[in-house]
């Protein structure tokens, strides 16, 4: 495997000639993969750089394959206009997903388009099967590209639930099982399979970024992200880039109280979660798997389905309550591991619930499903690297373009 060094590296730690020329190529791939293409006069307008500093990034991004010359424009007056658009191909990143019931490694190229996937499902996780899986997927990803194709992986980003021996009960694990990952350095040990860079973020948080970058994220500047797996979990997203707080825990959604129907006190996780619907199934001896194993369509337990559906969207209208309470957030997204029509029918009813609600006081954001799905935290993964030698923040783009 190879590792390719580009001279667009990280502008952390000065602003010295070759740190600011860095930026300047980050903002250009940054602007031309939210617009899909740009010429150079637009370049020039929306960085606020001099034709000809534009001219010559851009002579140079193109030379290094990151960007490819479309088909000139001709106006009436003056030389012809060239879109730059970004080359699928100048770059390739993999994200990893490790999540409670199933992994999930993709290969993307420059634009987060996915390539190849491969997935593996299971009871629950352990740290030596994951690597094994790791090990093997890495393979069979790269074989699948060109060799000339090879040397333009950025990097694998890792999407994993942190303290994941906490959830051993609830996923059914034997006890102690799980305890393997107290001690366990999967970033150390995973470094022995591969020589490319590795970044490891909150799965939730991965899910958040993808629907950010390559989902509805970037047409509202606040949104609270909802992502409903085996487990509920979500991010918060502030001036278009994601919040993580003092600690990297914030927006973690599955941690907030909620009320069950005898008034006792639990937390969201614990009623807005697959992991409950699976134990509905078994309370009724209906085969579980197919939450797990088809997630393009659920069939032979609609009553136990809707019964969750309607739960879920109490509890998720009361907590989009309480989140906009303390924020006035522009906009609530929902999206998870499950089919589109059953993500369609948790929207509905959960803005039918909201709407229930005494909303004294309260900005009402909209309600809307997110568009990325169940692959959402691999592709937040798979991004971790791009974003990480070649393109900007959020933040900083939307305040550039501002």
């Amino acid at each position: 495997m190879y590792n390719r060094l580009d001279k667009v590296v990280d502008t952390s730690g000065g602003a010295n000639q070759i740190k600011v020329r860095a930026y300047n190529e980050r903002l250009v791939l940054s602007l031309v993969r939210r617009h899909g293409n740009l010429p150079k006069s637009e370049i020039a307008r929306k960085t606020g750089l001099s034709a000809q500093t534009a001219s010559v990034i851009m002579r140079s991004l193109e030379s290094e394959g990151l960007l490819l010359r479309g088909t000139p424009q001709r106006g009436k007056v003056g030389q012809p206009s060239v879109p730059m658009s970004l080359n699928p191909e100048g770059v390739f990143s993999i994200g990893l997903k490790i999540g409670r019931r199933s992994a999930e490694l993709i290969l993307v190229d420059f634009l987060g388009d996915r390539q190849k996937a491969i997935h593996k499902n299971y009871h629950y996780p352990l740290p030596h099967e994951i690597l094994e899986f790791a090990r093997s997927g890495l393979e069979e990803l790269f074989a699948s590209l060109k060799p000339e194709q090879e040397k333009n992986v950025a990097g694998i980003g890792i999407s994993l639930p942190f303290e994941l021996w906490n959830w051993a009960e609830k996923v059914g694990a034997p006890k102690g099982e799980m305890d393997l990952w107290k001690d366990y350095d999967f970033a150390n040990e995973f470094k022995a399979i591969t020589d490319l860079p590795i970044f490891i973020q909150n799965d939730a948080t991965s899910a958040c970024g993808a629907e950010l970058i390559f989902g509805r994220g970037s047409e509202f500047s606040d949104f609270v992200y909802f992502f409903i797996g085996t487990f509920i979990g979500g991010g918060i997203v502030l001036n278009h880039s994601i919040y993580s707080g003092r600690t990297g825990t914030a927006g973690a959604i599955g941690p907030m109280p909620a009320l069950e129907k005898n008034g006792d006190v639990t937390q969201l996780i614990d009623l807005a979660s697959i992991y409950q619907l699976e134990n509905r199934l078994k309370e009724k001896d209906i085969d579980p798997s197919p939450l797990w194993l088809n997630q393009n369509e659920w069939l032979g337990f609609e009553e136990e389905l809707e019964s969750w559906i309607g739960t879920t969207a109490r509890h998720l209208a009361i907590a989009i309550a309480s989140c906009c309470s303390v924020i006035d957030f522009e906009a609530i997204i929902i999206d998870g591991g499950f089919p589109f029509n059953v993500r369609e029918a948790i929207v509905n009813k959960t803005k039918a619930e909201f709407e229930k609600l005494d909303l004294q006081g309260i900005i009402e954001p909209v309600i809307l499903e997110g568009v990325v799905g169940s692959a959402a935290r691999a592709l937040g993964g798979a991004s971790l690297p791009l974003f990480n030698r070649y393109l900007l923040d959020q933040n900083i783009l939307f305040k550039e373009m501002s």
